[in-house]
């Protein structure tokens, strides 16, 4: 469903026009975002988050983007919680970022990543319903000519109880309009809540079950042409010249543009008749500098820093080498975690019209704000003459956060052709191989235990890339804390350890591969590095491994109460039984306590593994809306286990070698083990639930190989591992 105050009608009627064809479709979006506003042009907004119609219906204004994870729903909650309405009479709508430009940036940030859509907004998002509420109660009041302390409301509906009179939030939405904001409102006692915590009816997915949902790559605007786009293969490198004779005889073909310095585009009738044009291009490329890297080269590159004398520290305390000294036994492995792509379902694409007086942009973009600056940007214009309208997306996992060069480069197309709408698809292979990935690091791990088995000191060293050396240099002054993450205190918390004597450090090195935040970001590797190697030192301590980590864990009371939620619930103590081999994961990132209990079953004569079940417990500390965090572990697990089983992305010539899902492939469904979530929130915080889980998948399910086979798999991905699958 597209949503956003740029359309003017209404959104079934918007939904029934898209089914019908494109040519409707067409018709019925505007372009001038001035002339045609949102069904709430006219409707009374009682402030920036609530808008109210006369016939009951509510719309949230949700500045976060919705792209399956449920932000979109759980936001709506929070309103609705303290604004007291209905939940069957609310729906919702995008703002845009031109509008909160106007206003103030009165919506706060439109960014979604990093598991901030609820815990980064629950606080003004709140107050935004409590606002509208003592607004409407005030209306009533004026129109009773009684005191509003004296009125209540429930479920949209207020009440005097005093002379019995009721009215509705439609019928004094208008006079509500009128009232002065309230300067301070106190918010609901968690206790008291009836929306939040409660598993509401997701408001996006009947479209998405029915088809109706309209993505960015289903956009269809009056005159629209249709392009795709090739850039140089090598990072780094440069469009040297193409010959176009060809193309330009091509069926559709309109035009065939240089995009900067590194890119040609070529513009149809249809995205097809574009494609089967590129096709046709004959393009020369100055590969530049980094033509000769490949897997080999930057393998070494990272080799190097394992050893390295000069490293940023990111944790410390007591005397690691001293407690090397005195070690009783020592253990030391070496861990690696490879590049990956996001490999969105729906590939990079935004539509662009251009002209010297007004930039549109329509996108999907897990940050309004991000894409309306890169829009401004490659337009050469105010922003006061730019817009962008988002659009629902088909897959983010970081990729449209931080990086919108796909709606930079669909501006500048459109500036070839001014006043023409065009659409910037980017093939599937174009996809794959522009990206920014996850980084390639290595981990050299080293533990030293005393006489009795414990843990006596712990020195990492990971060497690998930064992403913020590539997305903001200036932070990095000190080394990336992002590179940390999930092995740096946090406030009160730390490791989910308590570990007498700790190094961790990193030695950068940056290949020319452009890193990016994919979903986790740095805590899927070192869940991995930390968890597996904790593994490895509780059996080279003959302890079990549940033993080991509770004897860590007395000074984190709520890493070990996930911990042993999911050791209850899977059956720990039967480990081994019937065939079936636990392994164990418990992970702090997000602002969440997050654990898992994975099983493996070996099968047949010849122990083939089948991934049987995992048991995964999460404490956000408030759950807005348990059904969808049960959602968002499954889904996390797919995404986490596709990559511990096939996410590699390789380097030859300089340029990324996959291309398409044939190789880069994912979990089938046949692969996916049953998964059992337990929701545990103890209150009194707010973490994230997007991401925290999907790094303890991988650790959990690796350490249950070993229960079941004997064999370490410190190598991701495991597709090439000496493993037989069932």
């Amino acid at each position: 469903m597209i949503k956003a105050t740029a359309f003017t009608l209404n959104r079934r009627q918007f939904v029934i026009g898209s089914t019908l064809s494109s040519f409707s479709v067409g018709m019925s979006l505007s372009l001038d975002a001035e002339a045609a506003m949102s069904t709430t042009k006219h409707a009374p907004e009682i402030n920036a988050w609530v808008v109210i119609n006369p016939d009951e219906s509510i719309i949230v204004r949700i500045a976060r983007s919705e792209m399956g994870q449920g932000t979109l729903t759980g936001l709506a909650q929070m309103v609705a919680e303290e604004l007291e309405c209905d939940w069957n009479n609310v729906d919702w709508e995008y703002p845009t970022p031109g509008q909160s430009l106007a206003r103030d940036r009165a919506w706060g940030s439109f960014g979604t990543g990093g598991s901030s859509g609820i815990r980064g907004s629950h606080q003004y998002v709140r107050e935004g319903g409590a606002i509208a509420r003592e607004m409407l109660i005030a209306a009533a009041a004026q129109l009773w000519k009684v005191p509003a302390q004296e009125c209540r409301v429930s479920k949209g509906v207020i009440t005097h109880a005093k002379s019995g009179k009721k009215t509705t939030y439609g019928q004094v939405a208008a006079l509500a309009t009128k009232m002065s904001p309230p300067q301070k409102v106190t918010l609901k006692d968690p206790k008291d809540w009836q929306v939040i915590g409660q598993p509401m009816k997701r408001l996006d997915t009947a479209e998405k079950v029915n088809g109706q949902q309209i993505y960015g790559a289903d956009l269809q605007l009056p005159g629209m042409l249709n392009a795709t786009i090739k850039a140089c293969p090598v990072f780094g490198g440069k469009l040297k010249s193409f010959d176009d004779s060809a193309t330009k005889k091509s069926p559709g073909v309109k035009a065939v543009v240089a995009v900067e310095d590194n890119a040609v585009a070529v513009i149809a009738d249809t995205w097809w008749h574009a494609k089967k044009g590129m096709d046709q291009l004959k393009i020369e490329w100055d590969k530049g500098k980094h033509q000769k890297e490949s897997s080999q080269t930057i393998e070494k590159f990272i080799d190097e820093g394992l050893t390295a004398k000069e490293a940023f520290v990111g944790n410390q305390n007591g005397d690691v080498n001293k407690a090397f000294e005195g070690a009783h036994k020592t253990i030391e492995a070496t861990y690696r975690y490879p590049f990956q792509n996001h490999a969105t379902m729906e590939p990079m694409n935004a539509t662009a019209k251009w002209t010297p007086e007004k930039c549109e942009v329509w996108c999907p973009t897990q940050n309004g704000e991000a894409a309306f600056a890169a829009a401004a940007d490659a337009a050469e214009l105010p922003q006061e003459k730019c817009e962008v309208y988002k659009i629902s997306l088909g897959g983010g996992f970081g990729r449209r956060g931080a990086f919108h060069d796909y709606v930079r480069q669909a501006v500048l197309v459109a500036k070839q052709m001014p006043g023409t709408p065009i659409k910037l698809l980017w093939s599937r292979e174009e996809d794959m191989q522009h990206g920014f990935y996850h980084p390639l690091t290595k981990a050299k791990v080293k533990g030293a235990l005393d006489k009795a088995g414990n843990l006596t000191a712990l020195n990492m060293r990971i060497s690998g890339q930064s992403i913020l050396a590539a997305v903001r240099p200036g932070s990095v002054t000190n080394g990336d804390q992002l590179v940390f993450q999930g092995l740096l205190p946090q406030g009160s918390h730390a490791i989910s350890y308590s570990i007498p004597n700790l190094l961790v450090d990193h030695a950068m090195r940056n290949p020319h591969v452009p890193p990016g935040f994919w979903r986790g970001v740095n805590v899927n590797q070192n869940a991995i590095y930390m968890e597996c190697f904790l593994d490895e030192l509780a059996h080279a301590a003959n302890k079990d491994p549940l033993v080991f980590r509770r004897e860590l864990m007395q000074k984190h009371p709520k890493s070990l109460a996930v911990l042993e939620a999911v050791a209850e619930k899977s059956g720990w103590k039967n480990n081994g039984k019937d065939n079936i081999y636990r392994g164990l994961a418990v992970c702090y990132s997000f602002g969440s306590y997050t654990a898992a209990c994975a099983e493996v079953k070996l099968t047949g004569d010849g122990g083939a593994i089948k991934m049987h079940r995992i048991v995964a417990a999460t404490d956000p500390g408030y759950a807005v809306n348990p059904q969808q965090i049960k959602a968002q572990v499954e889904g996390s697990f797919v995404y986490g286990l596709s990559a511990m089983l096939y996410g590699e992305c390789t380097v030859k010539d300089g340029a990324i070698e996959q291309t398409n899902f044939h190789n880069y492939s994912s979990l089938r469904l046949a692969q996916m083990p049953k998964v059992e979530t337990i929701v545990m929130p103890s209150g009194g915080f707010w973490g994230g639930v997007g991401e925290p889980t999907i790094a303890v998948a991988a650790p959990a399910v690796l350490n249950a190989i070993f229960a079941a086979t004997g064999k370490r798999l410190r190598q991701i991905p495991l597709k090439d591992a000496d493993i037989q699958w069932a």
